[in-house]
């Protein structure tokens, strides 16, 4: 699964007012530290997935800033009822986005049922023609591929279109998920400027928000292509999301934002 850039964060289901709002798009864009905490259910499966039932819980938490670089810790526990079965997966990924240096650092770790499925371990680095790939785990090689956004970049540049207003474009991330050897093609669409009302005891109140979908697409140059997963949900100013519904095809999960702790914020001039 694509890292939601992850930003990968869930809905909250608040009964505020949301009205429309004007956005400077010169205001600088700061992504906010924080941890949030996510009750995942589904939404939708069909016969052909044969999944019964699907719960589980997400917890990402999210540091830095453009001067020392952005770390993200993202669990994502899930109990799968197929049939008689009950399986529980269990996803961990750790990364460092160096900014300054355009290099991404990377490690994902998979249990089904406690037992290790996969451990993908690596950096990329972005270079003027495209970007390479080196992996320690599971096994050394270097890569080649072609130019790509790492996942805080491309939140950065979600916020920087919407802010011009510019509803769609399309690009390619790299996100180190699955085994850390590929880029996905992205297309994203992004809807009007919305704000949280002012009113709400919510952390994001009076923050401004736009509807976004994000749908993946494997590399490939030729034939018609179908998204290997879609995203949507709410944007805000700040990079944190809420509202997601990912979609899988044959499966579609939602959540429930049950906790959203914001952290000490970290600044350029603070660290000087």
């Amino acid at each position: 699964m694509p890292q939601a850039t992850l930003a990968l964060v869930l809905a909250l289901t608040a009964n505020t007012a949301m009205t429309p709002v004007k956005v400077d798009p010169h205001t600088p864009t700061i992504l906010a530290p924080h941890r949030a905490t996510y009750d995942i259910r589904l939404k939708k499966a069909t016969d052909q997935s044969g999944v019964d039932d699907m719960s589980g819980r997400m917890v990402y938490e999210f540091n830095g800033s453009t001067c020392t670089g952005y770390k993200t810790n993202f669990r994502f526990v899930t109990k799968i009822e197929t049939g008689d079965q009950v399986s529980v997966t269990d996803q961990q990924i750790k990364t460092f986005e160096n900014v300054g240096a355009s290099r991404f650092d990377f490690e994902s770790k998979s249990f089904t049922d406690d037992k290790l499925d996969k451990d993908v371990k690596g950096f990329a680095m972005g270079k003027a023609n495209g970007m390479q790939v080196e992996l320690k785990e599971p096994q050394q090689r270097e890569l080649q591929l072609a130019k790509a956004l790492f996942p805080s970049q491309h939140v950065l540049e979600m916020i920087d279109h919407a802010r011009k207003g510019n509803r769609f474009f399309e690009t390619r991330i790299f996100d180190g998920t699955e085994d850390g050897d590929k880029s996905y093609l992205t297309t994203t669409v992004l809807g009007k400027t919305e704000t949280l009302g002012k009113d709400s005891k919510d952390p994001l109140s009076g923050h401004s928000y736009w509807p976004v979908s994000i749908a993946y697409y494997e590399d490939k140059s030729s034939g018609d292509q179908l998204p290997i997963y879609t995203q949507s949900f709410n944007l805000y100013d700040n990079g944190i999301t809420r509202d997601l519904t990912l979609d899988y095809g044959d499966v579609i999960l939602t959540g429930n934002l049950s906790k959203l702790e914001m952290l000490p914020a970290e600044t350029c001039n603070a660290e000087k």
